[in-house]
Protein backbone atom coordinates (compact mmCIF):
# COMPACT_ATOMS: atom_id res chain seq x y z
CA UNK A 1 0.00 0.00 0.00
CA UNK A 2 1.18 3.46 -1.03
CA UNK A 3 2.02 6.45 1.46
CA UNK A 4 -0.18 7.97 0.12
CA UNK A 5 -2.85 5.28 0.35
CA UNK A 6 -1.62 4.84 4.31
CA UNK A 7 -3.01 8.37 4.70
CA UNK A 8 -6.20 8.48 3.50
CA UNK A 9 -7.21 5.67 5.72
CA UNK A 10 -5.39 7.49 8.81
CA UNK A 11 -7.76 10.65 7.92
CA UNK A 12 -10.77 8.50 7.36
CA UNK A 13 -10.23 6.64 10.65
CA UNK A 14 -9.86 9.72 12.77
CA UNK A 15 -12.75 11.41 11.02
CA UNK A 16 -14.65 8.10 12.38
CA UNK A 17 -12.89 8.06 15.61
CA UNK A 18 -14.17 12.20 16.53
CA UNK A 19 -17.99 10.69 15.20
CA UNK A 20 -17.00 8.28 18.27
CA UNK A 21 -16.16 10.39 20.18
CA UNK A 22 -19.06 12.72 19.85
CA UNK A 23 -21.89 10.13 20.45
CA UNK A 24 -21.70 10.23 24.07
CA UNK A 25 -21.49 13.97 24.09
CA UNK A 26 -24.49 14.54 22.50
CA UNK A 27 -26.12 11.44 24.11
CA UNK A 28 -25.22 12.93 27.55
CA UNK A 29 -26.43 16.24 26.49
CA UNK A 30 -29.72 14.91 25.45
CA UNK A 31 -30.48 13.61 28.54
CA UNK A 32 -29.25 16.99 30.79
CA UNK A 33 -31.27 19.12 28.00
CA UNK A 34 -34.68 16.90 28.86
CA UNK A 35 -34.09 18.09 32.86
CA UNK A 36 -33.56 21.23 32.08
CA UNK A 37 -36.65 22.12 29.03
CA UNK A 38 -39.75 19.68 30.90
CA UNK A 39 -40.40 20.73 34.19
CA UNK A 40 -42.29 17.22 34.91
CA UNK A 41 -39.28 15.25 33.65
CA UNK A 42 -36.80 13.88 36.60
CA UNK A 43 -33.45 12.57 36.41
CA UNK A 44 -33.83 10.84 39.41
CA UNK A 45 -37.23 9.52 38.56
CA UNK A 46 -37.69 9.28 34.68
CA UNK A 47 -35.35 6.79 32.55
CA UNK A 48 -33.65 8.53 29.54
CA UNK A 49 -35.70 6.64 26.65
CA UNK A 50 -38.75 8.15 28.10
CA UNK A 51 -37.73 11.58 26.79
CA UNK A 52 -38.88 10.06 23.05
CA UNK A 53 -41.54 7.86 24.30
CA UNK A 54 -45.08 8.10 22.19
CA UNK A 55 -46.64 11.21 23.50
CA UNK A 56 -43.50 12.51 25.27
CA UNK A 57 -43.27 16.19 24.90
CA UNK A 58 -41.02 17.24 22.26
CA UNK A 59 -39.63 13.82 21.67
CA UNK A 60 -38.96 14.98 17.97
CA UNK A 61 -36.20 16.61 19.19
CA UNK A 62 -34.63 14.09 21.82
CA UNK A 63 -35.32 11.32 19.04
CA UNK A 64 -33.53 12.90 16.59
CA UNK A 65 -30.58 13.82 19.35
CA UNK A 66 -30.63 9.88 19.73
CA UNK A 67 -30.60 8.86 16.28
CA UNK A 68 -27.44 11.12 16.00
CA UNK A 69 -25.48 10.13 18.58
CA UNK A 70 -26.56 6.13 17.55
CA UNK A 71 -25.55 7.04 13.86
CA UNK A 72 -22.14 8.49 15.15
CA UNK A 73 -21.22 5.52 17.03
CA UNK A 74 -22.24 2.99 14.61
CA UNK A 75 -20.07 4.92 12.02
CA UNK A 76 -16.71 4.66 14.22
CA UNK A 77 -17.68 1.51 14.92
CA UNK A 78 -17.51 0.23 11.41
CA UNK A 79 -13.71 1.71 11.05
CA UNK A 80 -12.63 -0.08 14.34
CA UNK A 81 -11.16 -3.32 13.24
CA UNK A 82 -9.04 -1.10 10.96
CA UNK A 83 -7.94 1.32 14.08
CA UNK A 84 -6.84 -1.18 16.35
CA UNK A 85 -3.29 -2.52 14.95
CA UNK A 86 -4.11 -1.78 11.25
CA UNK A 87 -6.84 -4.67 11.00
CA UNK A 88 -4.79 -6.95 11.79
CA UNK A 89 -6.09 -9.76 14.53
CA UNK A 90 -9.29 -11.03 15.64
CA UNK A 91 -12.53 -9.50 13.91
CA UNK A 92 -14.93 -10.48 16.91
CA UNK A 93 -14.56 -7.65 19.07
CA UNK A 94 -14.99 -5.00 16.43
CA UNK A 95 -18.18 -7.00 14.82
CA UNK A 96 -19.84 -7.06 18.20
CA UNK A 97 -18.98 -3.71 18.67
CA UNK A 98 -21.08 -3.18 15.36
CA UNK A 99 -24.11 -5.11 16.14
CA UNK A 100 -24.29 -3.45 19.82
CA UNK A 101 -23.90 0.29 17.96
CA UNK A 102 -26.52 -0.82 14.44
CA UNK A 103 -29.13 -2.20 17.44
CA UNK A 104 -28.84 1.33 19.45
CA UNK A 105 -29.78 2.99 15.97
CA UNK A 106 -32.33 0.23 15.36
CA UNK A 107 -34.21 1.38 18.69
CA UNK A 108 -33.78 4.90 18.60
CA UNK A 109 -35.26 4.95 15.29
CA UNK A 110 -37.89 2.26 15.38
CA UNK A 111 -38.54 1.49 19.08
CA UNK A 112 -39.80 3.87 21.41
CA UNK A 113 -41.43 2.79 24.81
CA UNK A 114 -44.78 3.58 24.99
CA UNK A 115 -46.63 6.29 26.07
CA UNK A 116 -45.68 7.46 29.34
CA UNK A 117 -42.20 5.57 29.09
CA UNK A 118 -44.71 2.29 29.83
CA UNK A 119 -44.27 -0.94 27.95
CA UNK A 120 -47.63 -2.19 26.67
CA UNK A 121 -46.94 -2.57 22.95
CA UNK A 122 -45.03 -5.13 20.86
CA UNK A 123 -43.00 -1.97 20.02
CA UNK A 124 -42.36 -1.02 23.64
CA UNK A 125 -41.26 -4.32 24.62
CA UNK A 126 -38.56 -4.69 21.96
CA UNK A 127 -37.56 -1.31 22.73
CA UNK A 128 -36.25 -2.68 26.16
CA UNK A 129 -35.03 -6.68 24.65
CA UNK A 130 -32.75 -4.69 21.95
CA UNK A 131 -31.49 -2.66 24.41
CA UNK A 132 -31.03 -4.97 27.18
CA UNK A 133 -29.11 -7.39 23.77
CA UNK A 134 -27.28 -4.16 22.60
CA UNK A 135 -25.69 -3.52 26.27
CA UNK A 136 -24.87 -7.65 26.96
CA UNK A 137 -23.23 -7.77 23.34
CA UNK A 138 -21.11 -4.25 24.07
CA UNK A 139 -19.93 -5.73 27.18
CA UNK A 140 -19.19 -9.08 25.85
CA UNK A 141 -17.14 -7.08 23.11
CA UNK A 142 -15.20 -4.94 25.47
CA UNK A 143 -14.41 -8.43 26.74
CA UNK A 144 -12.60 -9.34 23.33
CA UNK A 145 -11.42 -6.04 23.06
CA UNK A 146 -9.09 -6.57 25.67
CA UNK A 147 -7.71 -9.98 24.84
CA UNK A 148 -7.13 -8.35 21.25
CA UNK A 149 -5.63 -5.47 22.70
CA UNK A 150 -3.84 -6.37 25.79
CA UNK A 151 -0.18 -7.06 24.12
CA UNK A 152 -0.19 -4.54 21.54
CA UNK A 153 1.84 -1.27 21.87
CA UNK A 154 -0.47 2.09 22.59
CA UNK A 155 -3.32 -0.41 23.27
CA UNK A 156 -2.14 -2.14 26.91
CA UNK A 157 -3.66 0.54 29.44
CA UNK A 158 -7.03 0.56 27.17
CA UNK A 159 -6.52 -3.41 27.22
CA UNK A 160 -6.96 -3.53 31.25
CA UNK A 161 -9.74 -0.16 30.75
CA UNK A 162 -11.68 -2.16 28.74
CA UNK A 163 -11.55 -5.26 30.75
CA UNK A 164 -12.58 -3.53 33.90
CA UNK A 165 -15.28 -1.93 31.98
CA UNK A 166 -16.62 -4.87 31.27
CA UNK A 167 -17.40 -6.18 35.39
CA UNK A 168 -18.59 -2.93 36.27
CA UNK A 169 -21.04 -2.41 33.35
CA UNK A 170 -22.35 -6.14 34.31
CA UNK A 171 -22.82 -4.46 37.93
CA UNK A 172 -24.48 -1.56 36.65
CA UNK A 173 -26.87 -3.26 34.23
CA UNK A 174 -27.70 -5.91 37.19
CA UNK A 175 -28.15 -2.86 39.94
CA UNK A 176 -30.26 -0.98 37.32
CA UNK A 177 -32.65 -4.56 37.04
CA UNK A 178 -32.88 -4.24 40.77
CA UNK A 179 -34.00 -0.45 40.76
CA UNK A 180 -35.82 -0.69 37.32
CA UNK A 181 -39.56 0.25 37.94
CA UNK A 182 -38.67 2.48 41.44
CA UNK A 183 -38.40 5.99 42.58
CA UNK A 184 -34.96 5.72 41.73
CA UNK A 185 -34.73 4.17 38.43
CA UNK A 186 -33.87 7.37 36.57
CA UNK A 187 -30.54 7.73 38.87
CA UNK A 188 -29.46 4.33 38.83
CA UNK A 189 -29.52 4.35 34.97
CA UNK A 190 -27.49 7.30 34.46
CA UNK A 191 -25.00 5.78 36.11
CA UNK A 192 -24.74 2.70 34.29
CA UNK A 193 -25.36 4.56 30.43
CA UNK A 194 -23.09 7.49 32.02
CA UNK A 195 -20.06 4.22 31.72
CA UNK A 196 -20.88 3.28 28.73
CA UNK A 197 -20.78 6.45 27.54
CA UNK A 198 -17.29 7.21 28.93
CA UNK A 199 -16.13 3.66 27.38
CA UNK A 200 -17.30 4.70 23.81
CA UNK A 201 -15.23 7.81 24.11
CA UNK A 202 -12.15 6.02 25.89
CA UNK A 203 -12.09 3.89 22.73
CA UNK A 204 -12.88 6.41 20.22
CA UNK A 205 -10.16 8.47 21.87
CA UNK A 206 -7.78 5.80 21.64
CA UNK A 207 -8.13 5.27 18.05
CA UNK A 208 -7.92 8.96 17.39
CA UNK A 209 -4.37 8.81 19.14
CA UNK A 210 -3.39 5.69 17.63
CA UNK A 211 -3.75 6.54 14.21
Amino acid sequence: MSLEHQLVIMNILQILAICGMLAPIIYTVMWILGGIMLDEYSHIRDDVSSLYAVGAPKRWLFQILMILSSVLLLAFSIGLHWGINNGEGSIIGPILFIISAFLGVIVASFFPLDEGGELVTLRGKMHLILIVLSGIICIASMVILWLLTKSLEGWIGFAWFSFASAIVALILVAISGIFAGGEHMGLVERFMVSYYQIYYFVISLMMFINN
